[in-house]
């Protein structure tokens, strides 16, 4: 038995379990309210809106304009850092705009974790299912004579495709959920991060954000290309390690729950008993002459 029947659709279900399960586990273990989460995943969204439009139509079209004009050896590190620090301007600026706009008392660390595990999640999610739409889909196609749906012109691509898909290292099938795993961490990380710039009423945590984040994008892209996709999955597994350490370390410096103000009661109300005057021709010329 091909184990790829196993592993490709345990891939996707491996980033699904990710995304749904990181936010059930938070939302249950801190007590606080699911919305954060689904706040997280609009970020996400809110974030590509911008960020894949600039990508295709301005950052791409300028890359293929002018890389032939960069260093030989300067060529892929400076694409690399270039496509990491849009990814880390897009999504953590999206990401600063929502707290400051939308989740103005989400001030704790357990709430910026949820956040973060919202939008990482949702991330996570999406290329699950698109795993297992693409497993569906190859299965369906694997003993069909792809020149009688596929157009000649990208018969010989779409052949490539699917005996490429089926013959993979099983190991290679599940790529994409274990960069899941080794990705989700940034966002919780760099969710805290931009949360310090509103609770120390500090920007500069906003930036170290954005570094991060241009940091584990480039480093991935540069390393896949210069050595391998799995050297590029080792940096990121170890840059996790320091996330997770980060996450850990903020802990102690930020509140952990959601305060509650204390609500202090109203005053029990009372009515105030007033002292009668006798009507006497000296008490009405007193009181003739006096303001009310």
């Amino acid at each position: 038995m091909n184990h790829l029947y196993i592993t490709h659709p345990l891939n996707g279900l491996l980033c699904l379990s990710l995304g749904i399960g990181l936010g059930i586990y938070l939302i249950r273990r801190f007590k606080i309210s699911g919305h954060l989460w689904w706040i997280g995943a609009a970020t996400f969204v809110l974030s590509q809106v911008g960020h894949l439009p600039f990508n295709l139509l301005v950052l791409n079209p300028l890359i293929e304009k002018y890389s032939g004009a960069l260093p030989g050896p300067l060529h892929i590190p400076l694409i690399a850092l270039i496509l990491g620090l849009s990814a880390g301007v897009f999504e953590e600026f999206t990401r600063y705009a929502v707290y400051r706009w939308w989740i103005k008392a989400a001030r704790s660390w357990s709430q910026g974790l949820l956040f973060g595990a919202g939008h990482g999640g949702l991330e996570a999610i999406l290329i699950g299912g698109l795993s297992l739409y693409t497993f569906i889909q190859l299965v369906s196609l694997k003993n069909v004579d792809l020149s009688t749906i596929v157009p000649a012109n990208y018969l010989t691509l779409a052949q490539e495709q699917v005996s490429w898909y089926w013959s993979m290292p099983w190991y290679d099938s599940l790529l994409g959920g274990v960069e899941r795993l080794f990705t989700i961490p940034l966002h919780l990380s760099a969710a805290l991060l931009v949360l310090l710039a509103f609770t120390r009423r500090q920007f500069r945590w906003m930036w170290l954000a954005v570094g991060l984040h241009t940091l584990v994008d480039a480093l991935a892209v540069y390393l896949s290309q210069i050595i391998s996709i799995y050297a590029a999955e080792l940096a990121i597994a170890i840059l996790a390690l320091l996330e997770i350490g980060l996450i850990i370390y903020l802990r102690r410096h930020m509140p952990e729950t959601a305060v509650d103000l204390p609500i202090t009661p109203a005053p029990t109300w009372s009515p105030v008993t007033i002292q009668e005057i006798p009507e006497t021709p000296e008490t009405l010329e007193e009181t003739r002459y006096q303001k009310v």
